[in-house]
């Protein structure tokens, strides 16, 4: 409940930084042209830093796992939905721009935008594989649809910025280089910009459209019914009926927490941890579970939650999970 209101929340903020810019048009201050400056500053710059940010986190297992998931997830999508929508389109007499348009989200320009300021940059490091993979499904599939041509241009998909910055993201990550401190300061601080700018942009486009003739428009209503409720909901069900969810280990964690090593609890605890997986922290105390729950709300994964307490206690807190692992080391 605590998560759909803060979405509604943040939702209703988005809609407001689209009125923003909607005013700014109405009001003579600024054209709806002039959202091309801020519009290229949105794509060229503020989207890469986010990205590149995203990427600059610990390499982990999880990490990793969360990717793998991502790219499985993201192809089989791509893959069921395109013949679903190519029937949809066939059975309603839908033209090819409105063929497409039910297929393909705007994933290029507000796929970042919309992660970052709704769920933090954690989500945009597994969102860039959805994005990375519908831009080349877009300058491939989709150009030959519209376009008719039988040859790719391969320019437009590897000299992308937005595939440019998620190969350097990405080589950044495997190779565990991280980046100084002052360029991932820059980085998040320009970046932090891009919900805000985004939702500009789309307000001042708004603001020089003929709203009448958009809002009668009976065919609009329709398509954007089909992308956005319809589609997303038939995507939902293929996960859903796939079981990708039970693939990721962040996708159901447990996280245990002692407050004495050795005492009752942890021992029955720990009985538990040979037939089952789960994370244990013991020597716990009320500050530390603080620390643990506003890691939780910060939508941490366990494991990161434990190296967090790890490092604020390092003389009394032990991850049992460790102590474990070096157990089986020696046997």
């Amino acid at each position: 409940m605590q998560i759909s209101i803060l979405l509604m929340k943040q939702i209703l903020e988005l809609f407001l930084m689209i009125f923003m810019g909607y005013v700014i048009v109405k009001t003579g201050l600024l054209k709806d042209e002039d959202s091309k400056v801020l519009s290229t500053l949105v794509l060229y710059l503020i989207v890469p830093c986010v990205i590149l940010n995203a990427f600059q986190v610990d390499y982990t297992p999880e990490k990793v796992s969360g990717l793998e998931l991502a790219c499985i997830a993201s192809l089989l999508l791509l893959f069921i939905l395109l013949p679903v929508v190519n029937l949809i389109g066939k059975v309603l007499k839908l033209n090819e721009v409105e063929t497409m348009s039910i297929y393909y989200s705007n994933s290029g320009n507000l796929i970042v935008p919309l992660v970052a300021f709704m769920l933090g940059d954690k989500w945009v490091f597994y969102a860039c594989v959805f994005m990375g993979l519908q831009t080349i499904f877009f300058w491939t599939h989709c150009k030959k649809v519209l376009s008719h041509e039988k040859g790719f241009n391969l320019k437009k998909i590897f000299f992308n910025i937005n595939i440019i910055t998620i190969i350097i993201a990405i080589t950044l990550f495997f190779a565990k280089i991280r980046l100084p401190e002052i360029i991932t300061g820059t980085l998040s601080s320009v970046g932090a910009m891009i919900g805000p700018a985004s939702m500009f942009v789309i307000g001042m486009l708004i603001g020089g459209m003929d709203l009448k003739k958009v809002l009668t428009n009976k065919k609009a209503y329709f398509i954007s019914f089909m992308r956005l409720i319809v589609i997303p909901l038939i995507a939902l069900l293929i996960l859903k009926v796939s079981g990708l969810v039970g693939w990721n280990k962040e996708g159901e964690e447990i996280l245990f927490l002692t407050d004495l090593f050795h005492g009752s609890p942890f021992n029955a605890v720990v009985s538990l941890m040979r037939d089952h997986e789960f994370h244990h922290i013991t020597g716990i105390n009320i500050p530390l579970a603080v620390e643990v729950m506003m890691g939780r709300y910060a939508d941490k994964s366990a494991e990161e939650i434990c190296r967090g307490i790890m490092e604020a206690a390092p003389d009394t807190v032990k991850y049992v999970n460790d102590l474990f692992d070096d157990e089986e080391e020696e046997e």
